[in-house]
């Protein structure tokens, strides 16, 4: 298959750029055995066994190769894919990218003989590295599927990418120990109301038996959740009160905000923040679920993992991430999209159409709506299943009560490595070997650099 000379270039260096940023990135695990956790990181490359997929079964034309972003779905996509090959005989491969790695993954596996048909960027900052490989999904059955345009990511005139989830993320919140601890999530309505009630905690972690906060894990498999989704926070803020969508000159007028939930997630938790270097995305999560902890900062997609251990909707709940800007007492969750699905253009006819059929019977069928809902979020489509995900149920009645959502704005952020850049000063000023203003220093003049690169 003959690829486009630019994107190969591209690909190239991207791998090169993101290896020297992410220290512990490797190439995803066979999609039959991904564990769909950090260890994945650590399995060695399973090119042989990507290279080549089986023939369609039955007669059936084109195969599907999916490079899925989501490791926490990883589960549950393996089981659709052999859902949809029982009932049609066209084979589904899907490929988990260990936490942390998608962009290098999709660098390198875009650009060999069979090469995902499937992949996903994160909004038009994402696109740009990857619109060659888009086919135009524009009349499609997938896009005929949506409820409004506006979750088709446009590239000119044509559709390159279908938004396939609406997600909200905000603090977690263990109803039951925080019962314990003597209070209410309506007690919780600010930053100045999270602050107090999870000092008390500390203050009396020992008698209780609990910490506040979870381990604020910075490895590869955590640490976008704050380098990215806690720092949209004050990117949302900044913007809202300039009355804009983008920049390619953050101020950081809302730092100080930053810091202070930050310090109040490291200072209130189950570790030493010293410690958070190596913390991972599975010790926060099995922390929570294990009741060691009252908040877990993490979105909707996070509710299946959660059941699976064995935790109730009446245990649960999630609560917005208040830093003490704006109008806080009308404040929801965190609530968008950055995963948009693309078809790749340089696939042959066959399997092109054979992805759009997929993603058409995921968006449509009981089996695939059903799958999405419960284990992603709400799905922007006509035939969506009804969710019973609790996390998504708070986002709505959240918006039924008048409050407004924080819209995602970390698909302005100028690059991964920028990305990196703030998560590496975190975790500095955090151990104690950094100071703040190195983290402002990355945050505002490494925005301005990244940018000025494109």
């Amino acid at each position: 298959m003959k690829k486009k000379t630019v994107s190969i270039m591209l690909a190239t260096a991207m791998v090169a750029s993101m290896l020297a940023g992410c220290s512990q990135a490797a190439a995803p695990a066979p999609a039959a055995e991904s564990t769909a956790t950090e260890e994945v990181a650590e399995e060695p490359a399973a090119e042989e066994e990507t290279e080549e997929a089986a023939p369609a079964a039955d007669g059936a034309e084109g195969q599907v190769y999916y490079l899925n972003f989501k490791p926490e779905a990883d589960e549950a996509w393996q089981s659709i894919a052999k859902t949809y090959t029982e009932q049609t005989g066209v084979p589904v491969t899907v490929v988990t990218a260990a936490s942390g790695t998608y962009e290098e993954t999709l660098a390198a596996e875009i650009i060999k003989d069979e090469a995902p048909t499937l992949f996903q960027v994160n909004g038009p900052v994402g696109l740009a590295n990857w619109a060659d490989y888009c086919y135009d999904l524009n009349g499609s059955s997938l896009y005929n599927e949506l409820t409004s345009d506006s979750f088709a990511l446009k590239n000119g005139d044509a559709v390159a990418g279908i938004a396939y989830v609406i997600e909200s993320y905000g603090i977690i919140t263990n109803t039951e120990l925080l019962g314990k601890a003597g209070y209410k999530v309506d007690d919780i309505k600010s930053f100045d109301d999270l602050k107090k009630v999870a000092e008390d905690i500390t203050a009396r972690k020992d008698e209780l038996g609990f910490s506040a906060f979870t381990s604020a894990g910075m490895d590869p498999s955590s640490d976008w959740r704050f380098k990215t989704h806690l720092a949209n926070l004050p990117i949302y803020f900044e913007y809202q009160a300039d009355k804009i969508d983008t920049t390619t000159a953050i101020k950081g007028t809302y730092l100080d905000n930053y810091k202070n939930i930050w310090d109040l997630y490291i200072n209130n938790a189950t570790c030493d923040p010293k410690e958070l270097a190596s913390k991972t995305g599975d010790d926060a999560e099995n922390e929570f679920a294990d009741g060691q902890a009252v908040f877990f900062q993490n979105g909707s997609w996070e509710y299946a993992n959660l059941t699976g251990k064995g935790m109730t909707d009446d245990q649960l709940a999630m609560i917005p991430i208040y830093i003490g800007v704006g109008d806080e007492a009308n404040q929801g969750l965190c609530t968008g999209t950055e995963n948009y699905w693309c078809v790749n253009s340089e696939a042959s006819e066959e399997d092109i159409q054979a992805t759009i059929d997929f993603l058409t019977w995921m968006v449509t069928s009981p089996e695939g709506t059903k799958m999405l809902a419960d284990t992603i979020g709400v799905i922007p489509f006509k035939g969506a299943a009804e969710t019973t995900n609790l996390f998504v149920l708070n986002d709505r009645q959240y918006t039924a009560e008048g409050k407004t959502p924080v819209s995602w704005n970390f698909t302005t952020m100028p690059s991964e490595e920028w990305k990196n850049g703030v998560g590496s000063a975190l975790t500095a000023y955090a151990a104690g070997t950094g100071d703040w203003d190195a983290v402002v220093t990355a945050f505002v003049d490494g925005w301005a650099s990244e940018y000025a690169l494109k």
